[in-house]
């Protein structure tokens, strides 16, 4: 009988999650396998905050284009703009960013498998095997190959099959649907784009009840939208962007789409083996839709719950990797989902909400809150002047 390889961790899926905790677990010593399907590239504005750079030692090299302002738009056309003020917040390629972190982790120690993962099942022996089966260097899938693993850490996207198989309600968690185009950037003198500035477009002909946007790549462009609205045109809704931003003529290099999840799951692991980290958990900030931060973050806890699990032979410590992600992030979660249901609902409050971003208090408040990934508790006069300005426009009283 042909010997089975053992891990102490299959890392499944090799995205921002997958490939930190693979590269947070081979420094510290674990055997670690990680299976990602090739090719696969995630619809994604590509915004990594300067927090992000500094945690995980981003190459500067990865970095296309440097952005120092927003330029917020409503419905009626009104722009408002929010420089950044000090800093900058950086943009990547997914496709290039995602195999960079990729390599890093197989530098670490990490084995690397391209293939699609199977199942899961438990032995008799208590042995945990993983199933999947290989893509071939030349083309097409090999015969499905087992694996064992102590620990199985799901970071498979959205609809992840080590969520759905493994994770009671993982496959009722809602989503938006994403779909962008990256475009050829404009050269020369362009009217109405600035390579260091993102574009953000609240109006319910783009979405209904989420956003577009217009994020320069330095040589390319990002440009989507994304909704929960089942039905709703994306691509067509995106050709509108296209058309109103001027980049209707541009060449298309590709297009990707995928669902987003809109809130963290209520449970993260099985108490024995799995665990979840990046989309497949549901950390993507509501309102915003960021997620490569938050991904970074998952992954690096569902790591550190991984090896924990690994040193005590107790799979209720894979618990702490949701519980220690919700204490340091789930305040910014809840009020940014709240923000989303009330300002997303309908193209007036969508007016008054890009009113309100123009506010100098609510523009630097937001911005260090971004930069630094955490609730700005440091100025208490303009959180007051903020809460107050928020009440009017909740009740209205602000004229559009």
């Amino acid at each position: 009988m042909t010997e089975i390889p053992s891990f102490d961790v299959v890392v499944v899926g090799g995205g921002p999650a997958g490939a930190t905790a693979a590269d947070v677990l081979a420094r510290r010593g674990r055997s670690v396998l990680l299976l990602d399907r090739a090719g696969r590239i995630k619809p994604c504005g590509g915004a990594i905050p300067p927090r992000l750079i500094r945690d995980f030692a981003i190459a500067p090299h990865l970095l296309c284009a440097r952005i120092t302002a927003a330029r917020i738009l409503a419905p009626s056309g009104r722009a408002v703009a929010m420089p950044t003020g000090r800093g900058y917040v950086g943009m990547v390629d997914r496709g290039v960013f995602d195999a960079w972190l990729r390599e890093r982790a197989a530098d670490a120690g990490a084995l690397r498998q391209s293939g699609e993962f199977l199942r899961i099942t438990r032995e008799a022996a208590g042995e945990t095997h993983v199933y999947f089966r290989p893509r071939l260097s030349e083309g097409g899938a090999g015969a499905t190959v087992a694996v064992r693993a102590r620990v199985v850490i799901g970071a498979d996207g959205a609809r992840s099959r080590v969520a759905q198989q493994n994770i009671p309600g993982a496959a009722e968690n809602p989503a938006v649907f994403a779909y962008h185009e990256i475009v050829r950037a404009p050269r020369g003198d362009w009217v109405d784009y600035d390579g260091a500035r993102c574009d953000v477009h609240y109006d319910g002909e783009i979405s209904p009840d989420f956003y577009g946007w217009v994020f320069p790549h330095g040589e390319t462009v990002s440009i989507g939208t994304g909704s929960a609205q089942k039905g709703f045109p994306l691509r067509h809704a995106l050709g509108m962007l296209r058309s109103r931003v001027g980049l209707a003529g541009m060449e298309t290099l590709r297009g990707e789409g995928a669902p987003i999840p809109l809130r963290p799951l209520k449970r993260w692991d099985n108490g024995r083996d799995v665990v979840l980290a990046g989309d497949a958990a549901g950390v993507v900030a509501p309102a915003s839709g960021e997620g490569i931060y938050y991904a970074m973050v998952s992954g690096a806890l569902a790591a550190e719950a991984a090896d924990e699990c690994c040193e005590r032979r107790d799979g209720r410590v894979l618990a702490q990797a949701r519980r220690r992600f919700m204490r340091a992030h789930g305040a910014v979660f809840f009020i940014l989902g709240v923000m989303q249901n009330y300002w997303y609902r309908n193209d007036r409050r969508r007016e008054r909400f890009v009113r309100l971003c123009g506010d100098d208090d609510i523009r630097q408040l937001t911005w260090d809150a971004y930069m630094e990934k955490r609730l700005v508790y440091a100025k208490p006069f303009a959180h007051a002047r903020i809460f107050c300005k928020n009440l009017v426009h909740l009740a209205g009283l602000a004229g559009a």
